[in-house]
């Protein structure tokens, strides 16, 4: 099992497929990655040498932002926003929606569950 980027690779995976358990790449990313290594994209992950493997690791390493950086990157940038008081920042406040989306009915993801409030309600009259 490849491991690159403290991610291990699964093995039964081609490679242009495992490079994207890496958080940080996608598939457009991978295949950068393996034309400039001159790794075919259809091999196996188990079927790398370790020469293949290293050149991949050094590939990632110089010239892309992964895992542990890029999301302390992405973190810093949303804190900045709320310190700021942009108006993305306070949605992210908020935990609504950023980037426009309609919150009148949509947006679940965002907001949570619904707030039961009328099921509160009949509860209360139940007991009375």
């Amino acid at each position: 099992m490849a491991r690159i980027a403290g991610v291990d690779l699964p093995s039964n995976k081609r490679i242009e497929i495992g490079l994207t358990y890496i958080y940080g790449i996608g598939r457009p990313q991978a295949n950068k990655i393996l034309i400039a290594t001159g790794v075919n994209p259809d091999t196996k992950v188990r079927e790398l040498n370790d020469d293949d493997i290293n050149k991949i690791r050094k590939v990632i390493e110089e010239q892309f932002r992964v895992e542990g950086d890029l999301r302390k990157e992405i973190s810093f940038n949303i804190k900045r926003l709320m310190e700021i008081g942009a108006y993305r920042g306070l949605r992210h406040r908020r935990g609504l929606p950023v980037r426009g989306q309609r919150t009148h009915t949509n947006a679940r993801t965002r907001k949570g569950p619904r707030r039961g409030a009328i099921a509160v309600r009949r509860k209360a009259t139940a007991k009375t």
